[in-house]
């Protein structure tokens, strides 16, 4: 039966560890020759010009791609955008929302980190923009990607003061467009259209967020999502996530027939999304076309048609959401303006009813104490509590296992010739002692869906980004910046950089300082467990430290801290038991021997 059990341990932490090592040499090895892939296309997009119909729709574009930022913005007049979190502009050719710049955020822990660039205009590599209009069959003189408008009012966007561009076909349409900004990251648009061509004419408006080309992975891991991501449906909302590769196989979707709603294409922590108007009838679409070996992805949205009689007016708001995935600030407009499942742009994973908590519960540890690893800890502490009895249970059971095995191996040599009746005494001794063998499994088994739930955490919500704790720790969300190759930082030299083995040395072999601690608490742990019978599986047990302590060394830093103090607040529950039971353990073996007792 302990052999069962020891079978079952091992199993266990193997499949763990298969899962970890599958993730770390075969996904994200992977992901990075995708990246690589997707690399080569921007040089390629960059070295010709691609063009796409001289009249495209809504969800088509017509790119043509040139490595100078600044001389792409320059060739458009353009409107400044100003807000507390935001800056940028809006171009007068297209009338498109296409230079964005995040300034509460930084592209690296650095105090003079660039600020995170989130739009880029046409024209560059790795565009990414949001377009407005309106759509109908055979009416002359639409605005265009390529139509010049006129700014009417306003000098500047900023959240007191809203811009009104307008555009006149010259065949009696009058275009106007009014753009606000909030304080945050939310833009709306309101389209108005004056008819006095005489004739009726029929038009649906639109919303469209495209990106061009497939941009490199901001991940190596394989549990974040990045690609098309919106809520939508005529009764219940349905959350879609396409990832790139597949938008850009299966060119992109099916019509998505919804009330309100809403569609956008995501990165890892931002997010650009066309949010129509809650109580309208809309047709969404993720749409995917090849324009040379440029990708070009749209997110539509298109409104019901409808027709505007001559000396009528027709008008239609649509919302835009350009900024960072905070999730109070997305619940915050979830509530206030009705959006369904807006805070599930992030991507929770299938264990949300987890990983939810898991997050709010942090949230509220970090508001009252002010720092996100100090509420990694509170939150291992409750954890902890609510395992506390299950885990008491195994424990004691474990302990109780310890303190007979001189027993269990007499019976083994007595009854080695005879193992039916070997496994007829050995239950015997468990149920008089009251040791359950298998008890130690369960607090295992519990622990792994809170254990990926964290990761998933501190992998994809944007309040963990850049999060510092002490010390060398900048950074919560990456992996400990030290290592041992240069002597945890002593030595002013990356072991990246190292010619040949540079990468082995940056990857599973970058063990810094909390690596190992982890594995020192991993090590006290594991020794407070009872020895496996058989000498096999006890090697196996004490090589565990050491191969976890190299496979956990490229996760995030804030993931080791939840582990590491589980350990210690583990290794201290099993002394206490253990002490209870008069049960001979490592630490007061070291506390004797410190002590001479």
């Amino acid at each position: 039966m302990q052999d069962e059990t020891r079978n079952t341990i091992i199993f266990l932490v193997c499949a763990f560890a298969l899962f970890v090592l599958y993730e770390t040499f075969v996904l994200q090895p992977a992901e990075k020759k995708q990246a690589e892939i997707a690399a080569h296309q921007r040089a390629a997009a960059v070295a010709q010009a691609a063009s796409v119909g001289s009249n495209p729709p809504a969800g088509t574009v017509k790119p043509r791609v040139a490595p100078n930022r600044q001389a792409v913005l320059a060739a458009s007049p353009r409107v400044p955008i100003a807000s507390p979190d935001l800056k940028g502009s809006i171009s007068l050719r297209g009338a498109r929302i296409d230079d964005l710049f995040l300034t509460t955020y930084r592209q690296s822990v650095e105090k003079n980190a660039p600020p995170v660039e989130l739009l880029r205009p046409e024209g560059t590599p790795q565009a990414w923009f949001a377009e407005f209009g309106w759509t109908g069959a055979n009416v002359p003189g639409l605005p265009a990607y390529d139509t010049v408008w006129s700014l009417s009012d306003g000098s500047r966007l900023t959240p007191g003061s809203p811009i009104v561009l307008t555009y006149a076909n010259g065949q009696g349409l009058t275009f106007t467009r009014r753009i606000q900004v909030d304080d945050k990251f939310m833009f709306t648009v309101t389209e108005t259209v004056a008819n006095a061509s005489g004739q009726p004419v029929t038009l649906a408006p639109y919303g469209s967020v495209q990106r061009q080309g497939l941009p490199p992975p901001t991940t190596n891991s394989s549990i974040v999502h990045e690609g098309a991501v919106g809520a939508t449906g005529v009764e219940k909302p349905t959350l879609t996530l396409i990832k790139y590769k597949d938008w850009a196989k299966n060119g992109g979707g099916p019509q998505l027939p919804s009330k309100g709603g809403w569609l956008g294409i995501t990165d890892k922590y931002w997010l650009a999304a066309i949010v129509p108007s809650q109580a309208e009838r809309i047709t969404g679409q993720f749409a995917a076309s090849k324009s040379g070996d440029l990708d070009v992805f749209a997110a539509n949205v298109v409104g019901q048609p409808r027709t505007i009689q001559p000396g009528q007016t027709t008008t239609e708001t649509t919302r835009f959401f350009a900024g960072a995935k905070s999730v109070p600030v997305l619940q915050d407009y979830a509530t206030r303006l009705g959006i369904p499942r807006f805070d599930d742009a992030v991507d929770w994973g299938h264990l949300w009813f987890i990983t939810k908590p898991i997050f709010q519960l942090l949230m509220y540890f970090y508001h009252h104490v002010g720092s996100v690893g100090v509420a990694i800890l509170l939150l291992t502490v409750v954890v902890r509590v609510l395992f506390f009895p299950l885990a008491n249970k195994s424990y004691e059971s474990m302990s109780k296992m310890k303190k007979v095995q001189p027993l269990v191996e007499e019976m083994r040599k007595r009854y080695k010739d005879d193992p039916a009746k070997q496994q007829q005494e050995m239950l015997a001794l468990y149920s008089r002692e009251k040791v359950n063998p298998l008890a130690g499994c369960l607090p295992i088994l519990l622990q792994i869906p809170v254990f990926y739930s964290l990761y998933k955490v501190l992998t994809v919500t944007i309040e963990m980004r850049h999060a510092p704790f002490m010390g060398w720790i900048k950074d919560l969300s990456a992996r400990d910046p030290t290592t041992v190759w240069n002597l945890f930082g002593l030595i002013p030299w990356n072991p990246a950089h190292a010619p040949l083995i540079g990468g082995l040395l940056d990857s599973n072999l970058h063990i810094g300082v909390m690596p190992l601690i982890y594995g020192l608490t991993m090590w006290l742990s594991t020794s407070m467990s009872p020895p496996a019978g058989d000498p096999a599986q006890q090697r196996i047990f004490q090589l565990m430290p050491i191969i976890f302590t190299f496979i956990m060394a490229p996760f995030a830093v804030g993931l080791l801290i939840y582990w590491t103090w589980s350990n210690v607040l583990t290794t201290l529950q099993q002394y206490v038991i253990m002490r209870r039971f008069k049960v001979d353990n490592p630490i007061d073996r070291l506390l004797g021997r410190l002590t001479g007792k």
